[in-house]
């Protein structure tokens, strides 16, 4: 890999960690509303917002003429794969600890780095593979106590993140795959007309809370429960996940157009350190030891790849 190529790959790296951070704040926020209204009314309030941030970078970076790619059937199942993810992962985190969610969707990082062998044609060499690897054994460590419906487990609903994670991953191959001919501010543009376009039919079918009852789990709640008018106290944190969206969509865009699938995907590890904090401060949650264990070993393992990569400038 040449110098310039390493430097890119880099830039990809920090774009990833930091896109990290701001999806912790944002999932924070989801579960501290997830009780007050439903999913896609909160999807739509910030795909709306965010759609303000997202056209002034695409004006940055070139203007309107970059939603023009002529590739919309990747586009559009770009959006449907995003769409079930955020379903699916918000779902199980009105359920579930912060912590434990983002424990089982890191099975994620591992379906990226299958994919983007056969869909992207990328080269994970061996010791790498055997760092992943190593991050997958402490995935299951923290997942694995979670999955009992017996006392303390949580039943089918652990099942939610582990469908995020593997729709995330083909939306992050393909956000790869796009990358290649469209500039990030357009794929995220074209994420959130998605969003919106989605969450209005989701309205139109069932936003009057027909296919949910006060007996209903959290989760489903939290899917289908009747669309109500945002309280004035409740708009700052509905702003704050809009612009998010926009510096989510666009950081996460960069870094699998920047560095390779393989390389950068183990980095969303750190996400567990974020997450770990806000289930503490914010809603009292303290992991079993089990989580820590693991979380020790991902993160040993996401380490590891990165001084690798600056240590060699290989992908290997």
């Amino acid at each position: 890999m040449s110098t310039g190529q390493s430097t890119t790959s880099r830039l990809g790296i920090f774009c990833m960690l930091t896109g990290m951070m701001f999806i912790s704040v944002n999932d924070m926020l989801v579960k501290s509303l997830s009780g007050a209204y439903p999913l896609h009314e909160l999807i739509l309030l910030r795909s709306v917002v965010a759609i303000g941030f997202t056209v002034a970078l695409l004006k940055y970076e070139g203007g309107f003429r970059l939603l023009n790619t002529g590739r919309w059937g990747l586009h559009a199942t770009r959006a449907v794969f995003i769409l079930i993810a955020n379903s699916a992962l918000y779902a199980g985190i009105a359920s579930l600890p912060l912590a434990t969610a983002t424990a089982l969707y890191f099975v994620a990082p591992l379906f990226v780095t299958l994919l983007s062998i056969p869909v992207l044609g990328e080269v994970v060499g061996p010791r790498r593979f055997a760092a992943i690897g190593l991050g997958f054994v402490g995935v299951l460590v923290m997942m694995v106590p979670q999955m009992s419906a017996d006392e303390g487990g949580y039943g089918w609903i652990v099942v939610l993140p582990v469908i995020a994670a593997a729709f995330y991953a083909f939306m992050s191959v393909l956000t790869r795959k796009l990358g290649q001919t469209s500039r990030a501010s357009a794929l995220a543009l074209h994420m959130q007309f998605a969003f919106i376009a989605i969450s209005a039919v989701v309205y139109l079918i069932a936003g009057d809370g027909r296919f949910v009852t006060a007996d209903s789990n959290p989760s489903m709640q939290f899917l289908l429960r009747p669309w109500v008018w945002p309280d004035s106290a409740d708009y700052l944190p509905i702003l704050g996940l809009g612009i998010m969206s926009a510096i989510i969509g666009y950081l996460m865009t960069q870094a699998y157009r920047l560095s390779h699938a393989s390389v950068v995907a183990p980095f969303e590890y750190v996400l567990l350190i974020f997450s770990l904090f806000w289930g503490w401060t914010i809603f009292g949650e303290w992991p079993r030891s089990n989580v820590f264990i693991g979380a020790g070993i991902v993160i040993a393992s996401g380490v590891y790849i990165f001084l690798r990569e600056g240590r060699t400038g290989t992908v290997r």
